[in-house]
């Protein structure tokens, strides 16, 4: 299952999607306020969104379920493998973060505090929304409500301290990425009593856009390789 970035929507994942198929079912989360949802209220809380995440996510134990998020998403994910975690379900067969450091490293961020202006022109700076986007008034008017309560959600998002997961996660980032270090990348090992990989791969916030190859390959060697080892009886956990 994958969760998109602030300002993000389920059709990001399209092309992962469609390189996964069919061996691995792809399904992504369409947030409020956007979109197919955007006559929804947008949701300016990580804890209130990953809950209603959970909620759909939960009726899915019938199968092996790994998390992929990027950015804003990669916090999601975490938060909700946590609420699998605690209710006693099956956990995340893995967990995939990706353009976001760990929760512990905690950056004091207030892009949703600033201007429209000032707001367009970060999104600029880590070219993850469409040029044609950003230049239409019509488009910016309605999508903007929705990034600015994206942003609000992760800037202000605080991690439980001592909370850990028991899942394999596989950390991917990009090495110019101005939003996370390498070292911020690499501590999301503490959150999880199980193994961690990491994987630097050229490019900057959205690099996953460029290497859309390397991304797929990795994402469908690692889920294969779990699937090898719950065939022959083993658990990566």
């Amino acid at each position: 299952m994958c969760l998109p970035h602030a300002g993000g929507s389920a059709s990001f994942y399209f092309p992962l999607s469609r390189a996964l198929a069919p061996a691995v079912e792809v399904l992504a989360i369409q947030y409020p306020g956007r979109q197919d949802r955007r006559h929804e209220p947008n949701i300016a809380s990580i804890p209130d969104l990953a809950d209603q995440i959970f909620a759909a996510v939960r009726r899915l134990d019938d199968r092996p379920l790994a998390l992929f998020g990027h950015s804003m998403g990669a916090v999601l994910a975490y938060e909700v493998a946590l609420r699998i975690q605690d209710a006693g379900l099956p956990s995340p067969v893995r967990l995939f973060t990706s353009g976001r450091r760990a929760p512990s490293c905690h950056r004091e961020e207030r892009v949703h505090m600033e201007s429209d202006d000032q707001m367009v022109a970060e999104l600029r700076k880590l070219s993850g929304t469409s040029s044609a986007m950003l230049t239409d008034p019509e488009l910016l008017e309605m999508i903007m409500p929705a990034i600015r309560s994206d942003y609000r959600a992760v800037e202000t998002y605080r991690y439980e301290r001592g909370r850990k997961l028991d899942c394999p996660v596989t950390v991917l980032t990009g090495d110019n990425d101005p939003r996370v270090s390498i070292d911020e990348a690499a501590a999301w090992e503490e959150h999880t009593t199980g193994p961690t990989e990491l994987h630097v791969l050229p490019g900057g916030h959205f690099y996953l856009v460029d290497q859309n190859e390397r991304v797929v390959g990795l994402l469908a060697e690692s889920l294969a390789r779990k699937s090898v080892d719950a065939y022959a009886g083993s658990d990566l956990r």
